[in-house]
C-alpha cells in the first residue's frame, strides 16, 4: 500500500527514532509498504519518520543512479536500527540533495562521502560495512531522518533564510507532487 509522505513541518520529522525489535507489529508489511511508497514516489531512500513512524527503519535503493554513480549498483537494502559513523579521511563534497518530504526543492549539502554502517536487515541479521561516494550520501541523508534532522538543517544560514518561504509553503501543503502527502498545517 502506498503511504502518504509526511512533509517538512510535521513534528515526527524532528523526533529521534526509536529502535525496533523483531516483534514490531506487522513489520514485513510495513517494509513492503515503504518499498512501494518509495518507488511510487521515485525516491532512492525512505526513512520511517517520513511516513509518520518514529522508528529506526530505512529502505534504500540507489540502483536507478548506478549509471552516474556505480557504487549505487545493487544497493537495495533494509536498514533496521542502523548506527552510522562518518569516516573523515577525505574532503567533504558539496552536492545537490532533494527529499521526498521537501518536494520541489534541492540544495547543495556538504558531506564527507565515506561512512561505516552497522545495521540489522529485515531478518534481524547483523551487518557492518563501509560505503563511499553517493551511496554513502544517501545513507547519511536517510540516517539524518532517524535523528530528527532534514537536509536543509545542513545548509548555510544565509541560504536557509533565503528558502524560508519555500519551507513554510511546504509545511502548509502548498506544493505540487505526484505522490500522497500529509502536510503539517493548512
Amino acid at each position: 500500500m502506498k503511504l502518504p509522505i509526511y512533509l517538512y513541518g510535521q513534528p515526527v520529522l524532528r523526533e529521534e527514532a526509536e529502535d525496533i525489535t523483531p516483534d514490531y507489529p506487522e513489520l514485513k508489511k510495513l517494509i513492503n509498504d515503504m518499498w512501494e511508497t518509495m518507488y511510487a514516489s521515485e525516491g532512492v531512500g525512505l526513512a520511517a519518520p517520513q511516513i509518520g513512524k518514529p522508528i529506526s527503519l530505512i529502505v534504500l535503493d540507489g540502483s536507478a543512479l548506478a549509471e552516474d554513480f556505480p557504487e549505487c549498483n545493487d544497493s537495495k537494502m533494509v536498514l533496521i536500527n542502523p548506527v552510522l559513523d562518518v569516516i573523515e579521511d577525505m574532503d567533504p563534497v558539496s552536492r545537490s540533495e532533494g527529499c521526498l518530504s521537501l518536494p520541489g526543492m534541492s540544495e547543495n549539502v556538504s558531506r564527507v562521502e565515506h561512512v561505516r554502517l552497522n545495521w540489522l536487515d529485515e531478518d534481524f541479521q547483523e551487518h557492518e560495512k563501509e560505503f563511499t561516494g553517493f551511496l554513502s550520501r544517501i545513507m547519511q541523508h536517510e540516517y539524518d531522518h532517524l535523528l530528527g534532522t532534514v537536509y536543509t538543517d545542513r545548509v548555510a544560514p544565509i541560504r536557509k533564510a533565503l528558502i524560508r518561504s519555500k519551507l513554510n509553503n511546504i509545511s502548509k501543503g502548498k506544493v505540487k507532487c505526484d505522490y500522497r502527502v500529509k502536510a503539517a498545517r493548512k
